[in-house]
């Protein structure tokens, strides 16, 4: 039997690591009801996002219903099993249903069509408690996104892996060296499932293992790109300097850029300036190598980027976070608004019948006046997020007032349909009085409901 699953913690309280996020859970849990916004776990895999939610329903006592990848979540699968079960109650008995979409963050392809926006729909109209679990935050489409409670699992560290290691080791009556335990968590890169399934593997029926028997992973001689640069400022030697740069798993481009950008760490104006000369001389080495495709020239261009920041930082270190390139920041940026334009012009154009190329082209002014003249009723007639509002508004925070705005008016919606809880008021007391309409704030605009303009 697999052992990441014969020893999956069954409760909150057995999770190992990321204490602030398993509070957090269980703190959304016990104070769980109707028109909470959903919990949404994201994190790299192995850090215990799945084993939470679990742990929450055992804890609290609830049933459970999954859905992951490796079933069909077309738009009809997911309203036939989660819409359903969202909206009634527990056959089992259980006080509540939690309702949990596993890999949310990998709903793409014939598959899984219509399942985004059917998720959307349970979300909204869910009676039960929803989890999503994802390994990228920003994977999952923003409509979804913003509509829940975001916690993040953060990689495990070793030293908290091993002592669960040692149980599981003893649950399985093999001894395992201090050592061996700690290289494996080690290996394992915060990934508490990657190192049970290490164990499992180098224990292959044997009663004991040692530290000196675990197999060389292909990983044991990188360097991370955070090691170099803060080797070129700690001053290693030039050897070692450029041993590490070989053993690194990224290109001279990268360590150039990498590099570069702290510089700004340097202590004075001259250092900086001696450095980037450095720099400077590589990057010229760097473009001799496109253009003649003669790569033994990466070897000079490594050494100039390198020896001459390290002999400018004069061995002081870095006492600051180290920043990833400009240039990077600039593309994720770039990356992101494509994105939310993509998602934009997406929603418009299914809604309004109109292809998202024309839409952008001829349209674009047009829906950004309609919205304009309505913004709460066109963001939730689109389920338009701050990011996309913002795109139409040119006003940051009245985007982010708006979107706030149209969230409470579909909390105050849902509110109205579920009416009042049984044995509220006179109505409780068997009466057939007829529910008294809500009135009208004086002096306000009448709501436009989900009706919008541009249909």
């Amino acid at each position: 039997m697999d052992w990441a699953e014969k020893y999956r913690p069954r409760r909150l309280q057995d999770l190992v690591g990321n204490s602030p996020a398993v509070k957090a859970t269980a703190d959304w849990g016990r104070s769980w009801g109707p028109g909470r916004k959903p919990l949404l776990l994201y994190g790299k895999p192995g850090t215990g996002k799945t084993s939470a939610a679990h742990a929450l329903a055992h804890d609290l006592g609830w049933e459970v219903l999954e859905l992951n990848a490796s079933d069909q979540r077309t738009r009809e699968v997911i309203e036939r099993v989660a819409g359903v079960a969202g909206v009634t109650a527990s056959l089992s008995g259980a006080s509540r249903r939690l309702i949990i979409f596993d890999e949310a963050d990998n709903l793409h392809g014939t598959a899984d069509r219509g399942g985004a926006r059917e998720i959307l729909r349970v979300i909204g109209t869910s009676r039960q408690p929803v989890i999503l679990i994802a390994n990228e935050l920003y994977d999952i489409p923003a409509e979804i996104r913003t509509r829940c409670e975001a916690v993040l699992f953060r990689a495990i560290q070793a030293r908290q892996m091993v002592p669960r290691l040692k149980f599981i080791c003893a649950g399985e009556s093999i001894a395992c060296s201090d050592a061996g335990l700690a290289r494996i968590a080690a290996l394992a890169g915060g990934d508490l499932r990657a190192a049970i399934n290490m164990l499992q593997g180098e224990a292959g029926g044997r009663a004991r293992v040692e530290g000196e028997e675990i197999g060389p992973s292909p990983k044991d001689d990188r360097v991370s790109i955070f090691d170099l640069v803060h080797s070129l400022f700690r001053g290693r030697e030039d050897a070692a300097l450029l041993a590490s740069a070989r053993a690194a798993d990224e290109p001279p481009d990268t360590v150039l850029q990498w590099v570069e950008a702290n510089l700004v760490h340097l202590p004075d104006p001259p250092a900086r300036a001696f450095a980037y000369r450095w720099i400077a001389r590589a990057d010229e080495y760097l473009g001799l190598t496109l253009r003649r495709q003669n790569y033994t020239l990466w070897r000079y261009a490594t050494a100039l980027m390198l020896l001459g920041p390290s002999l400018a930082a004069a061995g002081r270190g870095v006492h600051a976070r180290l920043m990833p390139p400009g240039r990077w920041r600039r593309i994720a940026g770039q990356r992101r608004q494509r994105a939310v334009r993509e998602s934009l012009f997406r929603k418009a154009g299914d809604r309004a019948h109109i292809p998202q190329e024309v839409l952008r082209e001829d349209h674009l002014t047009l829906l950004s006046l309609l919205v304009e003249a309505n913004p709460v009723a066109h963001a939730r007639d689109l389920s338009l997020d701050a990011d996309e509002l913002t795109l139409l508004l040119h006003d940051r925070r009245r985007a982010e007032e708006v979107a706030s705005a149209a969230e409470r008016e579909e909390r105050e919606e849902r509110r109205l349909k579920e009416g009042p809880p049984a044995g509220d008021g006179e109505e409780a007391a068997g009466g057939d009085r007829e529910p008294e309409k809500p009135r009208p704030k004086p002096g306000g605009r009448k709501k436009a409901g989900r009706q919008s303009s541009l249909f």
